[in-house]
């Protein structure tokens, strides 16, 4: 070979041995920033039967959480998801579509800090979203009702003051609020404040009955923090003080059962019934897992049954739930991980949950 044709070889072999290096040092360097970015996104464990999977790809802009994330609410019909997240100079609910594409903000002064959510009368042309705001300013210790878009409809409480009075209305941090499709409501009240109390309101918003005594007793609480109500006229509440779900009759309030045995490790923080009303989805904040618990059926409570786990990573915390009752989607609101996640349900045996 010449000693020119050897010169030229020899830069192109240098050439493309740099470029090979610059590929790999750029490749790298991408990889462990996505890896920092996203590794609470994908480190979970599946532990039991695998009902959920997690979705990678909702959201499209997982970068647009910028606050602690509270809480979610689906609506099914509009395929919209409404996340609740606090912090300063943060939005303080973001909407997205069940597909993870962004929609809006809402940058709304009337809401402090977001604690639970629900999204009521979804089958209708004007939907609403209940809030609970814990924030300790002049616009909370209340409920608060609000348009898809924001717009602040209706407050149930008495702005900025705590208290535990009936008339007027009064609530010490409300944890969360449930609106059946009769519209009564279903409250309860006391994130760690001077009330420990599940209210039922009528559809008028009067009292109809309510269990306010705090303690280990039956039909007693200790921060009740999630509700939520079944087909079959029962209301179940995470106690998570007591670290036990308690179940009433929703018409008269009785006291039906309680689960204890399930949560020995740590507290329920969140209920939640699947769309087949087969599974209870229950949140354990400090254990950072999700766990399905099989539902009894009519007229029975018995014993907490633990079917599957999903084992989140170390610190993700998360904290309330609520589930696409169209396709059984579990979306997640994580307060330490400062993000939303979606499950989707396992196809078993061609059916979804």
């Amino acid at each position: 070979m010449s000693l020119k044709k050897r010169s030229q070889w020899c830069l192109v072999v240098s050439g493309t041995v740099s470029l090979i290096l610059l590929m790999t040092v750029l490749y790298s360097s991408n990889r462990g920033q996505r890896q920092s970015s996203s590794s609470l996104r994908h480190d979970y464990q599946l532990m039991g039967r695998p009902l959920y999977k997690l979705d990678l790809s909702w959201p499209k802009n997982p970068e647009i959480f910028t606050g602690e994330v509270f809480c979610v609410a689906v609506n099914q019909y509009a395929a919209v998801v409404y996340v609740g997240q606090r912090g300063s100079n943060v939005p303080k609910v973001l909407v997205f579509t069940t597909e993870g594409d962004f929609l809006m903000s809402w940058n709304t002064t009337t809401l402090e800090m977001p604690h639970g959510m629900f999204l009521a009368d979804a089958a209708s042309k004007d939907p609403t979203v209940w809030i609970t705001d814990v924030g300790d300013g002049p616009y909370g210790h209340c409920i608060k009702q609000y348009s898809p878009s924001g717009m602040l409809l209706q407050v149930l409480g008495t702005p900025g003051k705590a208290g535990s009075g009936l008339d007027p209305l009064q609530f010490d941090q409300p944890a969360e609020i449930f609106v059946h499709e009769s519209g009564e409501m279903y409250i309860v009240d006391g994130d760690g404040g001077m009330n420990n109390r599940l209210i039922k309101l009528s559809k008028n918003q009067q009292v109809l009955w309510m269990h306010a005594e705090k303690g280990q007793s039956l039909a007693q609480f200790y921060i009740p923090h999630s509700v939520t109500v079944d087909s079959a006229q029962r209301v179940w509440v995470a106690d998570r003080g007591n670290k036990r779900i308690q179940v009433f009759n929703s018409i008269t309030g009785d006291w039906l059962g309680t689960w204890g045995s399930c949560f020995t490790e740590d507290a329920p923080y969140s209920v939640r019934l699947t769309p087949d009303k087969k599974y209870f989805v229950v949140v354990q904040l400090n254990t950072n897992q999700i766990t399905l618990l099989d539902a009894p059926p009519v007229g029975l409570i018995g014993q907490c049954k633990v079917v599957s786990v999903i084992q989140l990573a170390e610190d993700v915390k998360p904290h309330l739930v609520d589930l696409d009752l169209k396709d059984g989607a579990l979306y997640v609101a994580e307060i330490e991980a400062q993000q939303a996640q979606k499950f989707t349900p396992f196809s078993l045996g061609g059916n979804l949950l």
